[in-house]
């Protein structure tokens, strides 16, 4: 007879749930799969229905981690993609559109151009190769990378280490930053390691000068966009009376989290949640540093509702200064209203890399209840039928936004899954 306790029975429920859950995740992903690659989603809304290099590479992190080998093939349809449409400069499309026998639709970004397609593509080719050993797939890629490799190097604009980004120039398009973003630093260090990677272990290249790029971008990072604790700064403050009277200003965050980004006109303060999660995922932050993150994460961003981290906190409202720039920035339609889209969504593509970094640093407990509810607003209704994978959650009303049938929004059930079964992220 079958005596299994109480808590054995539980266990095996919630089991049970992750599986289904992420089994619709993975069904999803292959409705998504296209001959061209992965769809953003598969309807025709505003440009949703398009292979993306942001979108396609997580998808593709994802697929990786859960080592299916059909969505694996279709994550090389996808970089060949976006390889094949390479602009004359190195720029590799934001995303490509295919609408039967007409011409392929190539956009490298909106008013401005989308330095993170960039970032992810060269990221996403080396993962890919790590796990595959694909050497025709290298061999033919290696040129397309070298090129993007040499932008990114024209994007630092003087020299110093850090690319400049533009507004919306990155995946937060409709928000309200732009210079020397975290988010895109932290990218632009995962793809430099990514680039040696491939140079070192795929063709026998030493790298020394690229090592020395590399060891600096980190002190570089950990400098200017933590305000903590004063330390010997190995002359990595990239401009020292700006970095001084920010610091001064930043009462409220200083030693709490990594700063956002700064510009010429001085720093951002807002929570961004990706970066911060990425700074830890990608080894910048120290432990004592992932542990004050962690903890200003559960009591100040974290609802207590559902455990999804929003894009930004706080929220921008109509009385707050930046509220006019925040209202005229949009592609289609404006999407920024309090506690939605990037303005305090909530976010299961980023919380999928939350849940794989929490589990990287043991911190099961928290990953299972995030993951769960991860599943929860996957199966959200929208259009009257249950599994909608919406963007986002509201962050009030903790209703789903934006487009249902969102690929990274699947993607994130599944990477949060193998995050907790041993699997990374990132592999380099």
């Amino acid at each position: 007879m079958n005596d299994k306790s109480g808590t054995d029975k539980i266990a095996d429920d919630t089991q049970f749930v992750h599986q289904e859950a992420v089994a619709q995740a993975q069904a999803l992903i292959r409705r998504c799969s296209c001959p061209h690659g992965f769809l953003a989603g598969p309807d025709s809304i505003d440009n949703y229905g398009r292979v993306w290099g942001r979108d396609g590479v997580i998808t593709g992190l994802a697929v990786l981690m859960a080592e299916d080998q059909e969505l694996i093939k279709t994550f090389r349809k996808t970089l060949f993609t976006l390889a094949t449409h390479q602009g004359p400069h190195g720029e590799i499309p934001s995303n490509v559109g295919f609408n039967g026998g007409d011409k392929d639709k190539i956009s490298y970004g909106g008013t401005a151009g989308r330095v993170d397609a960039d970032l992810w593509f060269v990221i996403g080719c080396c993962e890919y190769w790590q796990k595959t050993r694909d050497d025709s797939f290298l061999e033919k890629m290696m040129p397309v990378i070298e090129k993007v490799m040499f932008l990114l190097g024209a994007w630092e604009f003087n020299n110093r280490g850090f690319i400049y980004v533009p507004a919306t120039g990155d995946w937060s398009d409709e928000y309200v930053q732009n210079g020397y973003i975290l988010y895109d630093q932290l990218l632009y260090l995962q793809a430099q390691k990514s680039y040696r990677h491939l140079l070192t272990h795929g063709l026998n290249r030493e790298q020394a000068k690229l090592t020395d790029k590399i060891n600096r971008l980190t002190r570089m990072i950990r400098t200017n966009f933590w305000f903590g604790e004063n330390g010997h700064r190995n002359g990595t403050i990239y401009h020292q009376e700006l970095y001084d009277k920010s610091r001064k200003a930043a009462d409220r965050c200083a030693g709490r989290y990594w700063l956002p980004f700064f510009y010429p006109h001085g720093y951002g303060y807002r929570f961004d949640a990706f970066a911060n999660v990425l700074a830890s995922l990608f080894g910048i932050s120290s432990p004592h540093q992932q542990e004050i993150v962690a903890d200003y994460i559960e009591e100040n961003i974290l609802p207590g509702k559902m455990k999804l981290l929003p894009a930004f906190h706080p929220v921008i409202t109509p009385d707050d200064k930046d509220w006019e720039e925040l209202n005229v920035s949009f592609s289609f339609s404006f999407k920024n209203r309090p506690h939605e889209y990037h303005n305090g969504g909530l976010w299961q593509m980023i919380t999928g890399f939350y849940i794989a970094d929490l589990a990287e640093r043991g911190d099961v407990s928290k990953a299972w209840k995030s993951l769960t509810d991860v599943h929860r607003a996957n199966r959200m209704r929208m259009g009257g039928v249950s599994w909608s994978f919406p963007e986002y959650v509201n962050g009030r009303y903790f209703t789903p936004g934006g487009n249902r049938y969102q690929c990274w929004s699947a993607s994130a059930a599944v990477m949060g899954y193998y995050a907790l079964t041993g699997k990374k992220v990132v592999t380099v």
